[in-house]
């Protein structure tokens, strides 16, 4: 696929969206390099924005250059958001209360404590970009060690051939402790995703290291 013709559909793509206002957002690509552009009036909608690329056949790399601009009655108060962000962590995961500390600055949430699973720390971090007046949410959550952890590496692969939408046969996992290594080719943006989301299944899995290519 031609740039040209790649731009034309990520442009289409965005338009088709519900959830993205895309009159402000810029699209340019360069050799299947995809650089987004422009504002958003919240960080849910620079997300979708990112999401619904890195979906489409073609898309190499994904450079998100795209601002939030709250409308002018968003805005709220740092102590308000972080109030509010703690109540719908609460509401809408299952980490125990206290494991997840929120600090807001300026409408940026930085996420910090520990967590036990991978699944925990996505929901935490999706629960909170959706509140209003939020501009950025920088996920730091950890994961605690586990010593119950055995043949990681079987347990990946074994979930891969499990996927009927990755051909396992292509990915390569190596393990150095508790630490995944993710090399070999897939077709489409979603198939990593789904290889670093077996790999973060497993658990005593700290660290996974992506050097897939797309072919």
């Amino acid at each position: 696929m031609s740039d040209l013709s790649l731009r034309k559909t990520i442009l289409e793509e965005l338009e088709f969206k519900p959830d993205i206002e895309a009159a402000n957002i810029g699209v340019a690509v360069d050799n299947g390099v995809v650089t987004l552009s422009g504002h958003v009036s919240s960080y849910a909608q620079k997300i979708s924005a990112e999401r619904a690329v890195k979906g489409i056949n073609g898309v190499r790399a994904l450079a998100d250059e795209i601002q939030v601009r709250l409308d002018k009655y968003a805005g709220t108060s740092d102590d308000s958001i972080a109030t509010r962000a703690l109540k719908i962590i609460h509401w809408s995961s299952d980490v125990p209360e206290g494991d997840v500390k929120v600090i807001v600055q300026s409408g940026r949430i930085t996420l910090e404590g520990q967590v036990d699973w991978q699944y925990q720390k996505e929901t935490v971090e999706r629960s909170v970009r959706k509140l209003s007046g939020v501009v950025g949410v920088s996920n730091r959550l950890t994961l605690r060690p586990r010593l119950d952890v055995f043949d990681i590496q079987q347990r990946i692969e074994a979930a891969l051939k499990r996927s009927a939408e990755v051909d396992a046969k292509d990915i390569h996992v190596t393990v150095e402790g508790d630490v995944v290594r993710l090399e070999g080719r897939v077709h489409l943006w979603r198939e990593r995703q789904i290889a670093e989301r077996a790999a973060w299944s497993v658990p005593g899995v700290s660290k996974v290291e992506d050097h897939l290519l797309l072919a």
